[in-house]
């Protein structure tokens, strides 16, 4: 009994930590520095949006007239990567665009390279298709976004000297595993990286959100270009490290926002599913080790607190005989990590509209990712690892 209250204990204790001294992971106040309309930088820098689209000929009509319609007072274009669609997705694009002047350029992307990812090779693709230009907007096909956005990023990347600028697109919350699954996503990628630690320049902790990353294309050459992240199957938490960690040690920033939205739609739990299996042991390093300590480091601290609360109190309720002091120690540690761990995932429940009373089901949530990440690991080693729209890819590279 010592060692259950002791366990409960400290898992209360890893939650007053992780609120207190995590980076602040759970605050969704990170936004864009500087104030919308303020004077940018003059002359404002050349930027090309690169989109690598894959069958994206159903959201693309939705989400790229946001892109082209972008009000921003510097040079901006649009390159858009087919990648090997089968759907049309190249003639969807030009027709969204035949209002747009020369902005679009459209590139017939070819088969990647052997040890080249397909999304990293298309990204690369577009890249080069760009040519010179001040900075590059990596963003994806189902990202809609509101007319300021690029400007916005481009005068918070200038105002500070920031190589990397990435906002956090809010995703579809819509169905029912919608509202269970996605704000679960966000919360757990901002507990993993701090958003607060990725500004700081001393502190290791690299990340972007693949959905809107702007990069000085200088910074970005000078560390070695995307072919030094060629394999990277999490291309932007890649692209990170390689600008925050290489030679030019560049600064970086990740917020959340509301301007920027995803479109992709997940009615069913098998997308959502999907897209957490896709990459999750990826995020291991394929390492079974990792897994195991994953696996057991989820149950302990989501899964032990409301299990010590229902149980010691349960215990002490239905006893029959007044409960002893390590009953109530055990249903007062659980309820402490529950009530912290509940108390941790509001700010995400209210950027996404949803009810607090989800919050009380975290743990719930958290052991359906447990399977998710468990499920990852089952199909990297069926050679079905961080497969997408058909394509399957393989290795070890993050």
């Amino acid at each position: 009994m010592v060692i259950l209250v002791a366990a409960y204990m400290v898992a209360a204790a890893a939650w007053v930590y992780l609120l207190a001294g995590h980076g602040g992971f759970w605050r969704t106040d990170v936004r864009l520095p500087g104030r919308p309309g303020a004077a940018g930088p003059a002359p404002w820098p050349s930027v090309v949006a690169v989109v690598p689209a894959r069958d994206e000929a159903a959201i693309l009509p939705e989400t790229l007239p946001t892109l082209l319609a972008q009000y921003y007072p510097g040079p901006f274009s649009v390159v858009l990567v087919d990648d090997a669609s089968t759907d049309g997705t190249a003639a969807v694009a030009a027709a969204v665009s035949s209002g747009a002047g020369s902005i679009l350029r459209v590139v017939s992307g070819s088969l990647p390279p052997a040890g080249w990812a397909g999304k990293v090779w298309a990204m690369a693709q577009g890249v080069a298709a760009a040519g010179e230009c001040d900075y590059l907007l990596f963003t994806d096909a189902d990202i809609a976004l509101e007319p300021a956005v690029v400007a916005g990023l481009v005068r918070a990347a200038a105002a500070d000297d920031r190589a990397l600028v990435s906002q956090m697109a809010l995703l579809r919350c819509e169905t029912g595993w919608e509202r269970w699954i996605v704000p679960a996503f966000v919360y757990f990628f901002a507990q993993l990286y701090p958003f607060r630690r990725v500004a700081r320049p001393r502190a290791r902790t690299a990340a972007a959100a693949g959905g809107c990353m702007l990069v000085r294309r200088e910074t970005l050459a000078a560390a070695g270009g995307l072919a030094r992240i060629a394999g990277a199957r999490i291309d932007d938490v890649a692209l990170a490290r390689l600008l925050k960690r290489g030679p030019a040690q560049a600064r970086c920033w990740l917020g959340f926002t509301t301007s920027v939205h995803s479109r992709r739609p997940y009615p069913e739990l098998g997308g959502l599913w999907d897209m957490v299996a896709r990459s999750a042991y990826t995020q291991l390093r394929y390492s079974p080790v990792l897994l195991a300590g994953t696996v057991a480091g989820l149950c302990w601290l989501y899964l032990l607190p409301p299990v010590a609360a229902l149980g010691g109190l349960t215990a002490a309720v239905a006893g029959g005989h007044p409960a002893g002091p390590a009953v109530w120690w055990c249903a007062g540690a659980g309820l402490a990590g529950w009530a912290l761990m509940t108390l941790s995932y509001l700010p995400v429940l209210r950027l996404y509209r949803l009810s607090p009373l989800r919050a009380l089901c975290l743990p719930a949530i958290a052991l359906l990712y447990t399977a998710m990440t468990v499920d990852s690991a089952r199909r990297h080693r069926r050679g079905r690892g961080g497969e997408w729209k058909g394509r399957a890819v393989q290795g070890a590279s993050r």
